[in-house]
């Protein structure tokens, strides 16, 4: 059974240091590996993870396996071309050794990001996660927080909203009051723990450059995601003068479904623009279009039928709108506020219907293709 014990550096530590190009592979080229990163730098717990890879693959060996011990790293400071350098290399090494399954060693979290890139080419038995024991004292704690003041990703992370923190903490109390001031405190940090818990950052990271690549490349989505965005903007802003507007004896809870009425066009129309644009640019790119995205208006247009109509029906029962009419043969005739919800659910379903019909006549074959595919 042949097996690829791999090093994972996905931060490209290794390679930056020592300047080797990777992938690295083999004991002896492995083994040397370890002694460069060690006198470029003896505290990187990289040279841990490197020996580790050379026990279990030792151990292997031993065990009467064919093991062969690699070294992959990332090679660029984005996550993304870390994670397709990775992807590369790996694919090299499979196809230079023709593995059976790996065993992944790693030192970080950061690196053990990388395990379903590896799982995707080759099979992964086992993922060894390398801790580094220190010495429990003063001296030590010391030399710890030296590391972490010294690591610029901690840095960005938690020192500076925390500095954030304690500039508008003092402001926030002389201005306002101490309740006040612990409220923000507690949102801005709160805000900051779902920034990065959710990976926003990741996935913004590489924003600008796909919105310069779209700017490059002509496209129409461009255009109408800004318009979505302006009118979305005009949405929210009628909704908040709606909110406002009403009288202050109606409760919170009124107020927000007054918002949502208002806004609900405004939005639905910012969705109907950006999923326009997006159609416009699958056709001129494929020559056909997608059936999600040709059915995405389609649900669009439902969704805010719908919306709109709950909302209309609990402001009508507060006696904030007045009934709905409908002009039938010159005459017009009010609904009540059941009848007027089952109207705007039942013009939300036929559109949705109407969307998924429209999408399947549209990406439906034409019978001479497949007769020729046959």
């Amino acid at each position: 059974m042949s097996t690829l014990v791999l090093c994972v550096d996905r931060s490209n530590d290794i390679g930056s240091k020592t300047g080797v190009g990777m992938p690295v592979a083999g004991w002896e080229a492995v083994r040397s590996l370890v002694t460069d990163v060690g006198l470029a730098d003896p505290e990187d717990a990289s040279v841990n993870s490197l020996l580790e890879a050379l026990r279990v693959a030792r151990d292997l060996q031993d065990g009467g396996d064919e093991a062969t011990v690699a070294v992959v790293s990332g090679g660029t400071a984005s996550r993304v071309g870390a994670d397709r350098a990775i992807a590369a290399q790996i694919d090299e090494l499979i196809e230079r050794y023709t593995p059976d399954s790996a065993i992944v060693v790693v030192d970080s979290a950061e690196d053990e990001r990388a395990v379903p890139i590896i799982e995707s080419r080759v099979g992964v038995d086992s993922v060894d996660r390398v801790v580094v024991r220190q010495a429990r004292d003063i001296e030590s704690t010391y030399y710890l927080i030296k590391q972490f003041l010294g690591d610029e990703e901690l840095r960005s992370t938690v020192m500076v909203p925390l500095g954030v923190a304690l500039i508008a903490l003092p402001a926030l109390a002389i201005q306002f009051s101490t309740q006040v001031a612990m409220a923000g405190l507690a949102s801005l940090l709160g805000a900051v723990l779902l920034f990065k818990g959710l990976s926003i950052d990741d996935r913004l990271e590489d924003t600008p450059e796909r919105v310069r690549d779209a700017l490059y490349s002509g496209q129409v989505s461009v255009v109408t995601y800004a318009v979505a965005v302006g009118l979305a903007f005009i949405g929210i802003f009628l909704g908040a003068l709606s909110a406002t507007n009403v009288g202050q004896d109606q409760p919170t809870f009124v107020q927000f479904i007054l918002f949502t009425y208002a806004s609900v066009p405004w939005l639905a129309l910012a969705a109907l623009t950006a999923s326009a644009g997006r159609l416009v640019d699958e056709y001129i790119r494929d020559d056909e279009i997608p059936s999600p995205v040709l059915n995405l208006p389609f649900g669009v247009l439902a969704v805010g039928l719908v919306v709109r109509g709950f909302a209309g029906y609990f402001l009508e029962r507060q006696n904030v709108l007045d009934q709905f009419a409908v002009d039938v043969a010159g005459m017009a005739m009010s609904l009540d506020p059941g009848h007027r919800l089952v109207l705007f659910i039942t013009a939300g379903i036929v559109v949705s219907l109407i969307g998924v019909r429209v999408a399947a006549r549209v990406t439906e074959e034409p019978p001479e293709e497949a007769v020729e595919k046959q």
